[in-house]
């Protein structure tokens, strides 16, 4: 399946529970994790339907402009973005953040990110890039793993420890880089550091030659919302460098998109 519904097979037999509807979504969910045309086999394979009900999915998601047919493949269409852009206008949040993070970004001259947590990723919300900064290929809707994100070590110290425990053993843990904590006991460690000292950091985890810092947003009942970061070469700044400069205008942004919030 495209995702981890936790609870999806009672969900199934709830009767407000619309399966036809679970199906249309995954299927756009799909196309993500492709990030290229769907056959009807792949579709199917990846949604765990079966090809005729992916079949009717997909001409239904054509019929209604949100997909295209091209010979035996699939591609979503232009109108699909109405889905993602309807979170991003109606979402208090990211009203208000992206004002703050260009200002962010200007200062620093650095890439400035918000991001939530869903599942087991940290997804980009809001986001601005400097000139000079290294974009990565990251934008509005783009997910980072949580294990080995700077925002996604964040988000997961405002849970409980058992329970980041238990998603840490859930999740798989690749290594994506030479650098990449992959272990339990060491991914908590990294954790339990942000329940320390208010901020996460990664050095080339994620990427190499990349270096990110993130510190969490929490509402007015001092919940955790969100995570705000920013990514640095690391050519350009140290680890000290990092903490000693981007951290202060982090929290500065934090401060004023609290008053916001």
């Amino acid at each position: 399946m495209v995702s981890d519904t936790g609870g999806k097979e009672s969900s199934e037999s709830e009767p407000e529970y619309v399966m036809g509807l679970e199906k249309g979504l995954s299927i756009i969910e799909a196309f993500g994790m492709k990030k290229g045309p769907l056959t009807l086999t792949q579709a199917a394979e990846i949604t765990g339907h079966t090809k005729g009900s992916v079949r009717r999915s997909l001409l239904t998601l054509c019929r209604l402009g949100y997909a295209a047919q091209n010979g035996h493949s699939f591609v979503l269409a232009p109108r699909a973005l109405r889905l993602g852009y309807a979170y991003v206008v109606s979402d208090p949040l990211t009203k208000v953040a992206q004002p703050i993070l260009e200002i962010t970004s200007e200062r620093t001259q650095e890439a400035a990110s918000i991001a939530v947590l869903d599942s087991q990723d940290a997804v980009f919300v809001a986001r601005s890039t400097h000139r000079r900064s290294l974009a990565s290929g990251l934008g509005v809707g783009s997910r980072l793993p949580a294990y080995c994100s700077a925002t996604g070590r964040v988000l997961l110290s405002g849970r409980p420890p058992a329970e980041v425990k238990f998603m840490l053993n859930r999740m798989a843990r690749p290594a994506l880089t030479p650098h990449t904590r992959t272990t339990t006991s060491s991914i908590m460690k990294e954790i339990e550091f942000v329940g320390r000292h208010g901020y996460a950091i990664i050095d080339e985890e994620l990427e190499i030659g990349i270096r990110s810092i993130a510190v969490p947003i929490s509402n007015t009942r001092g919940e955790m919302i969100a995570a705000m970061s920013l990514s640095v070469s690391t050519s350009r700044m140290t680890r000290e460098g990092v903490v000693e400069h981007l951290l202060p205008e982090l929290e500065i942004a934090r401060r004023h998109l609290a008053a916001l919030l």
